[in-house]
């Protein structure tokens, strides 16, 4: 297996049209919420990506030339912490295709996206995970990850959210 990772350029009709059929079957499937994304999303999230600074997504190509093939993406936004004063990179999705799965793709792109955010000056790296998620929790504990607490005593952070 010939892998590469390369920064996405959203720009890039290649790119773009990677990057939403990467995203589109992560939200098909049940870790993703089991529905694809609206023509509305498909349309429009290449654009809206380019134009946030602090986005920055790397795609997995199988095989060579004209004949490689995306099997894995990982989305991330720079932002920053308070305590260290410093950047922070968020990793906001992580997919890879099901026949792809298990062959280190996804440590692949967590590299890629470490590598990115070391050369940014970023403290660290984070990321939200589903606690059924076993298998991404046991590539992300792999990586490094861990439960973010302050203080053990006060408990490990929740992710929570609200729709507006």
């Amino acid at each position: 297996m010939t892998l590469r990772i390369a920064r996405v350029d959203y720009r890039n009709l290649r790119d773009a049209q990677a990057l939403v059929m990467l995203l589109d079957a992560y939200a098909r499937d049940p870790m993703g919420g089991g529905a694809g994304l609206s023509q509305d999303v498909q349309s429009r999230v290449c654009n809206d990506l380019a134009q946030h600074p602090g986005a920055v997504s790397f795609i997995a190509w199988l095989g060579t030339g004209q004949s490689e093939q995306a099997m894995g993406l990982i989305n991330c936004f720079e932002g920053y912490s308070t305590f260290k004063a410093r950047p922070l990179l968020n990793i906001h999705d992580i997919a890879v295709l099901p026949a792809y799965r298990g062959q280190g793709v996804g440590q692949a792109l967590l590299a890629a996206a470490q590598d990115h955010a070391l050369k940014r000056g970023c403290c660290k790296l984070t990321l939200e995970v589903l606690t059924g998620n076993a298998t991404a929790l046991a590539s992300y504990h792999r990586f490094g990850f861990e439960a973010y607490a302050l203080d053990p005593a006060a408990g490990q952070a929740s992710f929570m959210h609200k729709w507006l």
